[in-house]
């Protein structure tokens, strides 16, 4: 009685979309459409259209030509929901904790569909400092933000995520010092780096990791030199704060780190 009533409500190109979005999940190095359909047993001619429609529906792309690997838009759409607003929450009072500490606005990011998309942020205590807008999508290649979520990944991820980010802005202009940048930025824990945007500032930023070790979010903190208040920490000393707020994050969110010193 069961299975009848699961026939009745069956959707044959539903399914047909959903095997197809499993099996590239479970494959690192994509599939092209006649592996796709021997796997499911199907003849790739019943799966021609439903790839076409998942390449431009974005949730699917096409690599050297002729295969097919899930993108992160799945990942994107994930993060938005829930895990996104417990992460926020239990970010707050850190997050307010450190802008008390270091007399400076953060905020937190997160990647969705090719950009680095801002979740929540602390304003400065004081009359003073730069906040980022809650919403904001801000770029990979120029912020820290963006750079530390691209390091703290796989390679294949990493061009995952560029290849999104360029279908979306068409403005990426990539070399070798780039990506020796995001290795270094990986092997010393953090991102300090000149605001590519507002003169004045440096963006100081530090990942959020998962219990694998990749990056769930970025912590930043754009900070600027503060001359009426001598007392206020130093750029070095504010590197150490995001260091130490991020990994107390990361504990949360299961990581196992050492804490900066």
């Amino acid at each position: 009685m069961e299975t009848e009533e699961a026939d009745r409500y069956r959707a044959p190109a539903l399914d047909k979309g959903l095997d197809i979005l499993e099996l590239l999940a479970s494959v690192d190095s994509g599939l092209t459409q006649a592996e796709i359909a021997k796997r499911l047993e199907r003849s790739p001619n019943e799966f021609y259209r439903m790839l076409d429609r998942l390449v431009k529906r974005g949730y699917v792309t096409r690599l050297d030509g002729d295969r097919y690997s899930l993108t992160l838009k799945l990942f994107g759409l994930a993060q938005l929901h829930a895990p996104v607003r417990r992460l926020a929450s239990y970010a707050t009072p850190l997050m307010r904790d450190l802008a008390q500490r270091s007399r400076q606005a953060n905020h937190l990011a997160v990647f969705d569909r090719g950009a680095a998309v801002v979740i929540a942020q602390q304003e400065a205590p004081d009359y003073w400092g730069l906040s980022i807008r809650v919403g904001s999508h801000i770029s990979l290649f120029d912020t820290g933000s963006g750079h530390v979520l691209l390091a703290f990944r796989s390679d294949e991820e990493r061009e995952m995520m560029i290849s999104e980010h360029v279908r979306s802005r068409k403005d990426a202009d990539l070399g070798d010092e780039f990506f020796k940048r995001l290795n270094q930025i990986r092997e010393r824990g953090y991102e300090m780096m000149a605001s590519a945007q507002t003169a004045g500032v440096y963006n100081l930023s530090a990942p959020i990791l998962g219990p694998d070790g990749r990056s769930i979010a970025a912590l930043t903190c754009p900070y600027i030199a503060l001359v009426n208040a001598p007392a206020a920490p130093d750029i070095t000393r504010a590197i150490g704060m995001v260091q130490n707020t991020a990994a107390e994050l990361s504990a949360l969110a299961g990581a196992t780190i050492t804490m900066p010193a």
